[in-house]
């Protein structure tokens, strides 16, 4: 099996959908942009907030920086718990635990909301590891992210085919397989989550796992790894 396990968490430990798309149509509204439609709001979810605003509402970055501070505005004290935890996964997290794999949390959500996040869905304690942006903006990559999860496992100096087999990074968008494959780690994909169809297949994830148990079997079985 895997020895260390990196997971993003919205969209692969759980559903931020509501919280998170209605914080974003909160900080639109202040810039005289109406978005009734919450679904086409899922985008944001996953990628940095800042580059989201950019991209998809052509905000300028001092425009999408601004908005940031007005998301959290409503994120901090009700988006955040407008969160539901996806079934099966505290279940999966202690079955790899007990095998002994070390597990992360390595997200581009800030720091900060992904420990009460954690703390909230009482998952928190099943982690070696948690990573995720600073409130300044720092860390704000995928890749940036993935990098200090690695160095904390003290596994950065490993050459990328050690990293690879024992070492996977778990997420529901390219962003995840990304960071996988920028420090030579197993990228999986989990069909669950936010992708966009054909998103993961694209980005050249390693294994798309369609469901809960079929992503703790691979992340627990070595001849699922070489299949």
């Amino acid at each position: 099996m895997f020895q260390y396990c990196l997971f993003d968490l919205d969209g692969t430990l759980t559903d931020p959908k509501e919280g998170i798309t209605k914080s974003v149509q909160h900080a639109l509204k202040h810039f005289g942009i109406e978005e009734p439609d919450l679904n086409k709001l899922r985008p944001f979810i996953g990628p940095p907030l800042k580059d989201s605003f950019m991209e998809f509402y052509h905000l300028s970055e001092e425009q999408a920086l601004q908005a940031m501070q007005v998301y959290r505005e409503r994120f901090k004290p009700i988006g955040i718990f407008e969160n539901e935890i996806i079934e099966g996964i505290p279940e999966m997290l202690k079955g790899l635990k007990e095998k002994g794999c070390k597990l992360a949390v390595a997200s581009s959500k800030p720091e900060v909301f992904v420990h009460q996040i954690l703390q909230h869905f009482e998952i928190e304690q099943y982690f070696d590891v948690i990573v995720g942006s600073g409130l300044d903006g720092s860390r704000g990559t995928k890749e940036e992210v993935v990098e200090e999860a690695l160095r904390q496992f003290h596994i950065l100096e490993l050459r990328d085919e050690e990293r690879k087999a024992k070492c996977a990074m778990v997420g529901d968008r390219k962003f995840d397989i990304q960071g996988a494959k920028a420090y030579g780690l197993t990228g999986v994909g989990v069909r669950f989550g936010f992708a966009g169809e054909g998103e993961l297949e694209a980005e050249g994830a390693d294994y798309i796992a369609e469901t809960v148990e079929e992503l703790h079997e691979f992340l627990e079985n070595d001849h699922l790894q070489m299949e």
